[in-house]
């Protein structure tokens, strides 16, 4: 009985103990980054302060808050404008990924086809592409968002792909069977295998299409034909107003923060019921 006591006793303790273990655990996950910052944002305010360094080489981080709210309107606009090319390149990158890793998992014929032809678009830099963008597309619009649509296409295709080709053969065969069709087993089987491989590209894809958005603009505001966070920089860099330059790069860093704390979000939601990685994360 004591035995039985003592096990009660040492299991209660260990228990204790991973659970505290979990709270420090969670409690460090957010104050370990946040006192990071706040010590890096101190030790930038101290340099500028140390060394006397002029507000137009680096601005003191007071300094950028302050034109942060002084410039509200001109750089929020400019959010807005990067925003719109952001989220419908992610959009038209969610339809075609998709569609296309479709068509990939019903025919290896379609794959080996057209699958280098994404990898080419994938690794050629978008600065290159650009030019001839220019050429051949005449609204400004769409030279944006087709810019920014190539950046984010192919995390979401190949992760996509990959998740319908990784099906468990056995279940493929017992579908195969039970007479299950093609769009039953795609609808059954391969779409819910792929879901947390499509929702790791889409987080990829999240930022890349932020990043792609700001680099088309950076290539077309040097023409003077953007009106983005981009132009903001490129015009707050020939005026040597560091200040809004550096208040421009927070508002692009917090936008894609952000786009990615929201898209994780998602897929936790999504995951959180059924998949291995999210049960873990509720542990």
């Amino acid at each position: 009985m004591t035995a039985i006591e003592n096990g009660t006793l040492k299991l209660d303790a260990e228990e204790a103990r991973r659970v505290r273990e979990d709270r420090l655990e969670r409690i460090g996950r957010w104050v370990l980054p946040l006192a990071i910052m706040i010590l890096a944002v101190w030790l930038w305010d101290r340099i500028c302060v140390w060394n006397d360094i002029p507000k137009y080489i680096l601005p003191r981080p007071g300094v950028v808050l302050q034109t942060l709210h002084d410039d509200a309107g001109l750089l929020f606009s400019s959010l807005l404008v990067t925003l719109r090319i952001t989220f419908l390149s992610l959009a038209l990158a969610i339809i075609g990924g998709v569609g296309l890793s479709v068509l990939f998992a019903q025919s290896k014929w379609v794959e080996m086809s057209f699958f280098p032809f994404a990898i080419v678009l994938q690794v050629t830099p978008i600065v290159a592409i650009f030019p001839l963008i220019n050429i051949y597309v005449g609204n400004q619009t769409t030279k944006l968002l087709l810019c920014a649509w190539i950046v984010a296409f192919f995390p979401i295709l190949s992760n996509t792909t990959l998740g319908l080709n990784s099906v468990d053969r056995n279940l493929l065969d017992m579908f195969k069977l039970n007479g299950a069709t093609r769009w039953q087993q795609l609808r059954y089987l391969r779409l819910p295998a792929a879901m947390p491989y499509f929702l790791g590209g889409l987080k990829i894809a999240g930022g890349l299409s932020l990043i792609g958005a700001v680099v088309a603009e950076f290539v077309a505001g040097a023409q003077g034909q953007s009106s983005g966070l981009a132009s903001r920089i490129i015009e707050a860099g020939y005026r040597l107003n560091a200040p809004r330059l550096f208040a421009a790069l927070i508002l692009i860093s917090l936008t894609g923060i952000l786009i990615f704390l929201v898209l994780s979000l998602i897929s936790h939601l999504i995951l959180r019921r059924w998949h291995e990685s999210a049960l873990k994360q509720e542990r």
